[in-house]
């Protein structure tokens, strides 16, 4: 049962995540090895178990970060594998969503794929995702796969026969090949000669765009930066949400006079842009861009986005390109899975994307790959710049942000799933007593307000695994929030064990 239980405690959501090496005080590792050579096994057993075939045939791919302990998880998760009777392969360095397209791609067509990573944060973290035929994995998987690593024993293996697969080589052609077809240039081969792209990959996996993709095609890369793999991660964390890395690849693309910049987080299943001009294509914008960029093809379609995504998204979305925008939940797998379900039942929805850079096509397995959203804006800038036009102009009639806050209240109750419902219900109930506008809203509570008074909005929420609710508040003008939060102050008064204290 204790076994069990620590085994638990490394599921997030529908990735694996946990405290790989030492080097942080007072966080002790628990994503040892062992644990992950008891993953890897289970995951074969769920692998045979959902295609209804023996493991030894069943072939499996493994690859990893830039992390400092990917290496040692690697060598423990093949000998894992190995051991279950599966046979296994070494993609080395890898990304996220390369990893599900080891699936695909002919040249390995494993049954099932595992990347060791753990996003953006920090060095001392690692984790384990999880792809099969039909992509990432899903919570309720993870908790299978975890509760049966539970009762297995560590188990070695030789790995001495194992092959490597030089997955990433064969990944950047999958996607020099897309631009190529797209672009259609008169130089075939070289579809972006005479563009400058810096690229700002900071020390993650994703410096191969700049060596095997854009160098290839002609493009001019000088300025690029942070290319190396390096785990520590020396020069900023390498994530498209975080300021100082915004404005790393900022200043490289202003001071390169690039045609644009490009940022990846650490495994490359997420990205933002930079325009010539220093603007961040980031959050709203990178959503309203990538929609732009597909709304000829897909009229009146769909854009699933997370649920803090603001009125003038939408206002683009359905004023400007004349798509619908479904505002869902937050969470990249929600928002993926809502694609789908729209897809399956009828309705068109090419992109789901939550703001922080996750983005899914239909087109591409609905994976949320950062590598191939900088294939499409690549491909709009290639053809803008063919028609003597710049890729700015897709989102010229994005009305421009003026303020917008994240406040999160801890909840100081013991029991802060009902607490944080109670103050959800009368948060609600509040708001309608006044008045206010309440759009649909499918996760908490989110009130519009357009008026001399105040423009903007305000979204409540319950986080789902923690004692938090987080408040995200926009605003049209100046003091606009401010407003909004005397106005959140009002509707939340009276909830002593919901802690406040970060708007004062």
């Amino acid at each position: 049962m204790e076994n069990r239980e620590k085994m638990l405690k490394l599921q997030n959501g529908s990735d694996v995540r946990g405290i790989a090496t030492e080097g942080v005080e007072g966080e002790s590792v628990n994503l040892t090895p062992d644990a992950a050579n008891l993953i890897a096994q289970a995951f074969v057993l769920w692998l045979s178990n959902k295609l209804k075939k023996p493991a030894e045939q069943i072939a499996v791919g493994v690859g990893c970060d830039s992390r400092i302990s990917g290496p040692e998880l690697k060598e423990a998760i093949l000998k894992g594998v190995l051991a279950s009777g599966s046979r296994v392969t070494d993609c080395g360095l890898a990304t996220t969503p390369g990893m599900f397209m080891s699936i695909v791609f002919p040249e390995s067509h494993f049954d099932g794929s595992i990347m060791i990573t753990a996003s953006h944060l920090p060095y001392n973290r690692n984790g384990m995702k999880f792809f099969d035929a039909d992509g990432g994995l899903e919570h309720d998987d993870i908790t299978d796969i975890l509760t049966a690593a539970a009762d297995l024993k560590v188990q070695t293996s030789d790995l001495s026969a194992v092959p490597s697969f030089d997955l990433l080589n064969v990944y950047a052609g999958h996607l020099a090949d897309t631009i190529r077809k797209a672009v259609q240039a008169d130089d075939y081969e070289h579809p972006l000669s005479g563009l400058k792209i810096v690229v700002d990959a900071g020390n993650g996996a994703g410096g191969f765009f700049v060596d095997k993709i854009l160098k290839p095609l002609g493009a001019d890369t000088s300025g690029s930066q942070f290319l190396n793999p390096d785990g520590m991660f020396p020069n900023h964390i390498p994530n498209p949400e975080n300021k100082a890395a915004m404005e790393a690849v900022r200043s490289a693309t202003m001071n390169h006079h690039a045609d644009l910049g490009l940022i990846f987080d650490t495994d490359v299943d997420r990205m933002s842009a930079v325009l010539p001009d220093g603007a961040e294509v980031n959050r709203d914008a990178i959503i309203a861009m990538v929609a732009a960029i597909l709304a000829p093809d897909y009229p009146g379609g769909t854009i699933v986005t997370d649920s803090v995504t603001s009125h003038r998204l939408t206002y683009f979305l359905e004023e400007v390109l004349h798509m619908k925008h479904h505002c869902f939940k937050r969470g990249y797998k929600n928002v993926i899975n809502e694609c789908k379900r729209l897809n399956e039942e009828g309705t068109v929805s090419p992109l789901a994307m939550e703001t922080s850079g996750h983005g899914a096509l239909k087109e591409n397995y609905y994976l949320d790959d950062g590598a191939f959203l900088a294939v499409k804006l690549l491909i709009a800038v290639a053809r803008s710049a063919r028609e003597g036009k710049k890729i700015a102009s897709l989102i010229e009639k994005l009305p421009p942000l003026y303020e917008d806050r994240e406040y999160r209240f801890k909840i100081k109750a013991d029991d802060f799933k009902t607490y944080g419902q109670d103050v959800l219900r009368v948060f609600e109930e509040r708001a309608k007593a006044q008045g206010y506008q309440l759009p649909k809203s499918y996760e908490g509570v989110r009130i519009s307000f357009d008026n001399d008074e105040i423009k903007g909005w305000v979204l409540l929420r319950l986080s789902l695994h923690d004692p938090v609710m987080p408040l995200n508040i926009e605003g049209s003008r100046e003091g606009d929030c401010d407003r909004l939060v005397e106005v959140t102050r009002k509707l939340l008064d009276g909830f002593e064990l919901l802690d406040m204290t970060v708007l004062d």
